[in-house]
């Protein structure tokens, strides 16, 4: 059924460009898919982050929480070493610093939409059936062309948020009071990639949810057409 729909949804790409080039033009035609497609990407974008900048929003969601480095890896000393911050952090050993970590994402999310919406402005959306047929399909495309490029410049927010919130200070007491920290790696070089990436993740779980919401209602003029595409 999902690939009956995939294939649906291309063909109504397909006849909506074939029906649309004759009146605007090929260029007007890109222009208006563009405008669509860009428009509901950034307007994801925003209500993603809005959401996730909220106090508490990381740490409250299981599915985007950002846990500490090697927590959840099986064997070895990381994964001993991930329980037993794990277990310590739960209760109240190692001053919440996973909470730290959180709070740290929300604080980037917050600080994070111009980052996002410059990316989304610089796309070339050659892929428009690709992006189409799935409803994150352009929050898909954003991670795969802007990725490394949103993974550069959120690094020094997630570090700026990791010393406001205490985070990096609490490595600093955790790596004097045990060895097993530093004997695993974990400096704040190490912790400020792995937020990093764990705060991007969460963020783009946000975005795509929140294009597919958009896509079953997109308002406007270049909504209304990217929704007959769509065949929403």
């Amino acid at each position: 059924m999902a690939e009956h729909d995939q294939q649906r949804r291309m063909v109504l790409a397909g006849m909506a460009s074939m029906a649309v080039a004759p009146l605007f033009g090929a260029t007007a035609q890109a222009q208006v898919l563009g405008s669509g497609l860009t428009g509901i990407l950034g307007n994801a974008s925003d209500s993603a982050l809005d959401k996730l900048a909220q106090p508490g929003a990381f740490y409250n969601d299981s599915a985007v929480r950002i846990l500490l480095p090697l927590v959840g890896n099986a064997g070895g000393l990381g994964g001993a070493l991930g329980s037993v911050l794990g277990a310590g952090d739960r209760l109240g050993l190692t001053d919440g610093i996973t909470r730290k970590l959180n709070d740290a994402a929300g604080l980037a999310a917050k600080e994070a939409k111009p980052i996002f919406r410059a990316a989304i402005s610089r796309l070339s959306l050659n892929d428009v059936p690709g992006i189409v047929s799935q409803n994150d399909g352009a929050s898909q495309y954003l991670r795969r062309s802007a990725g490394a490029e949103l993974t550069g410049k959120m690094r020094p927010l997630i570090n700026a948020a990791l010393g406001k919130v205490g985070a990096f200070n609490q490595l600093d007491s955790l790596s004097r009071r045990s060895s097993l920290i530093s004997a695993a790696g974990i400096t704040r070089d190490k912790l400020g990639n792995s937020v990093t990436d764990q705060a991007l993740n969460g963020i783009f779980k946000y975005i795509g949810s929140e294009e597919g919401r958009l896509r079953a209602n997109p308002a406007g003029t270049a909504g209304s057409l990217l929704k007959g595409i769509l065949g929403n």
